[in-house]
């Protein structure tokens, strides 16, 4: 970059660049590294990276700063604002192009990090074994008289008094070997991997050996520190996915790729540096020396996968969807360009299952052991792309499904993701048509006294994916949706809170600033992404030949806030006794922990992936004709005799609105 190119500043991060005129805000900014987040990939579709631009003479900055030193709006930027408004002084930065020196705001809702990442680590038993064992042992002084390497004596130790033979160093080990036995005085503490190799040696008695156990979804990164000894869970961490920025979906971060020439080595420096961050955060949190952190395990969907590995995710975007490999890898974290572990850790990878079913997926199954039941079991991670297991002891079934971005808030008019002042919780009056809701960061609902107080100033700023199912959900049983999913306009007349939008009608759920609507669009964007997900799961019946399951776990940060009730009411499930529907949680990321402490874990699911049928629901003739049927709500065709069980269903011909329905079970408030 010439020094006469424009330099840009970005705020509140403080970084700053030169970069050509011409240069789209949105590229200077993942050059920077900035915070700032794109939903669509730069097609002036998501809004999500609105900018504004400073006005004056900055001395700080040593530059003169103006809205003139942009391009002009584009035809594309004119679109979006006529369709969804844009305020005064704000501009897409995906569209606005630098034509002289800036200084340029990121405010906090176009930054990536600023959601709330509800990921834990849930509560399990596991059977302690894992691949790394601490040694101490005390090793001959060298002498005069039969000389031997330091190397050679340590090996001699290991067998002599742990049994270990055949022991081979890590580099890593061999550089620090020496020096560990003067300090230690001839007592060392080795770290043995797969009792085959020597991945640490600390002087003296040491008793710390630690892992990380990571979950990369294409919209979180999760990582839970444990201690390899007693399977305790130190601390855990969770933040945006960065390449999030690249692209909402798997396929937009595919385009991305095959568009960009280096743009799969963009995402792949950002996923890996995103997880060396959240293990270096872990390190703090928990107050333990990184260099203890010796063993790794990682999964994710099978684009994060091969992103995480720096392999081509291209092949996946298009049938036959050929993985690179599916077998599980065992690697060194520094060949991965993984920070803040131990010189020589080891970071080993679950098989992807097929194409579109991940090793994320793999690691549900182990979690939840669905192969170790007799009863029918239906697992479905929802997410962006949603995994679907489905079977038993007998027998097991894998598909994806596309869902989007719809669930998490994304395509909907008033939608973000789960934060603070989103609405996650609605339930409607049926008789008045009235809502009332609950946001994240209240305990309060919205018709308590105080509500408004304790909002503090947060405010209401959106709905976020659970929020939307439930406000469908009850717009569906008050009779404000047909079951075809058009919001009934003769309504209206009974409320206010129906208004017309065109030649379609929109349901107020929020009057304040800002008002919250859901709109028709919004409508058919929860509706074509359910129906991906019941299409999907229904799939998986056929080829197993049942009409019904046993239970369903959902599972997954988005999962595990879905209101069981409202799910089957809106149809993303099958029919299935409520009682027996649950969340699962972060089932991923307990797979993971479960693989990290269990060595034999890895090799289940190694021989168990081998045995699961793949069905890809892109090539399955019947996938499209479910698809169609599950667009109405709950179903076009489909019995749902253990949701009317509980709640007095609409008619499915979309009729007049139900009389007053018998009282339900009401879920989580």
């Amino acid at each position: 970059m010439a020094e006469r190119d424009p330099l840009v500043v970005f705020t509140p991060s403080g970084k700053r660049g030169r970069f050509p005129e011409g240069t789209p805000l949105l590229t200077a900014a993942r050059k920077l590294g900035v915070d700032l987040d794109s939903v669509c990939g730069g097609r002036a579709l998501c809004g999500r990276c609105r900018v504004t631009v400073a006005e004056g003479r900055f001395a700080k900055h040593g530059i003169d700063s103006a809205a003139a030193n942009l391009t002009p709006v584009t035809a594309a930027e004119a679109r979006y604002a006529a369709r969804k408004g844009l305020a005064p002084g704000h501009r897409l930065a995906c569209q606005a192009c630098l034509a002289g020196d800036l200084l340029v705001d990121v405010p906090p809702e176009s930054q990536v990090h600023r959601q709330l990442v509800r990921k834990r680590a849930e509560a399990r038993e596991i059977a302690l074994d894992p691949v790394l064992r601490l040694h101490f042992v005390e090793v001959e002084p060298p002498g005069m008289e039969g000389q031997r390497g330091d190397l050679q004596r340590l090996q001699a130790a290991l067998e002599r008094q742990w049994g270990l033979s055949r022991l081979q160093p890590d580099p890593a080990v061999l550089r620090e070997l020496q020096p560990a036995l003067r300090a230690g005085r001839s007592k060392v503490t080795a770290a043995v991997h797969r009792e085959r190799e020597i991945v640490a040696i600390r002087p003296g008695f040491h008793d710390a050996a630690l892992g990380v156990a990571v979950d990369i979804g294409s919209t979180t990164i999760a990582a839970h520190l444990c201690d390899l000894a007693s399977g305790a869970v130190l601390a855990s961490a969770g933040a945006m996915n960065p390449q999030i920025r690249f692209g909402e979906d798997l396929m937009s971060r595919v385009s991305y790729a095959m568009m960009h020439p280096g743009g799969a080595g963009e995402m792949t420096e950002a996923v890996r540096n995103a997880v060396s961050a959240r293990i270096g955060e872990l390190a703090r949190s928990a107050d333990v020396d990184p260099a203890d952190i010796l063993e790794l395990v990682v999964v994710g969907n099978p684009i994060m996968h091969h992103l995480f590995l720096g392999l081509d995710p291209t092949p996946l975007g298009t049938a036959p969807f050929t993985l690179a490999t599916d077998e599980p890898l065992d690697l060194r974290a520094v060949e991965i360009g993984i920070t803040n572990t131990g010189k020589a850790a080891r970071v080993h990878l679950l098989p992807c299952i097929a194409g579109h079913v991940g090793a994320d997926c793999a690691a549900v199954i182990l979690a939840e052991g669905p192969h170790l039941r007799e009863e029918i079991s239906l697992i479905v991670d929802v997410g962006t792309n949603a995994e679907i297991v489905l079977g038993n002891r007998e027998r097991l079934l894998a598909c994806s499904s596309p869902t989007g971005p719809a669930f998490e808030g994304a395509q909907i008019s008033c939608g973000q993701r789960a934060a603070p002042g989103a609405i996650e919780r609605v339930r409607i009056d049926p008789e008045t048509l009235e809502p009332r809701f609950r946001v994240i960061g209240c305990e309060l609902w919205s018709d308590d006294p105080g509500f408004g107080a304790a909002l503090g100033a947060t405010g209401i700023a959106g709905i976020c994916g659970s929020g939307i199912i439930e406000a469908l959900a009850e717009m569906y049983l008050a009779g404000i949706l047909a079951a075809d999913g058009t919001i009934r306009g003769e309504l209206a007349a009974r409320s206010p809170r129906i208004r017309a939008e065109e030649r379609t009608f929109a349901y107020v759920l929020h009057e304040g600033e800002p008002e919250i609507r859901i709109t028709q669009n919004d409508v058919r964007a929860i509706q074509l992404a359910k129906a991906a997900l019941y299409a999907g799961a229904r799939l998986l019946m056929d080829r197993l030949g049942v009409e019904h399951v046993d239970r369903v776990t959902l599972a997954g940060a988005f999962g595990s806030h879905i209101d069981p009730f409202h799910a089957m009411v809106l149809g993303m499930i099958p029919d299935c006794p409520l009682e027996r529907v649950s969340s699962a949680g972060n089932a991923a990321g307990t797979g993971a922990r479960i693989a990290l402490l269990n060595r034999a874990a890895r090799e289940e699911t190694a021989a168990l992936v081998r045995r699961i049928e793949k069905v890809e629901t892109a090539v399955e003739p019947r996938f499209q004709e479910h698809f169609v049927q599950a667009m109405a709500i709950p179903h076009a065709i489909a019995p749902y005799p253990s949701l009317a069980a509980v709640v007095s269903l609409p008619s499915r011909s979309g009729g007049a609105p139900p009389a007053p329905r018998k009282r339900r079970r009401r879920v989580r408030g």
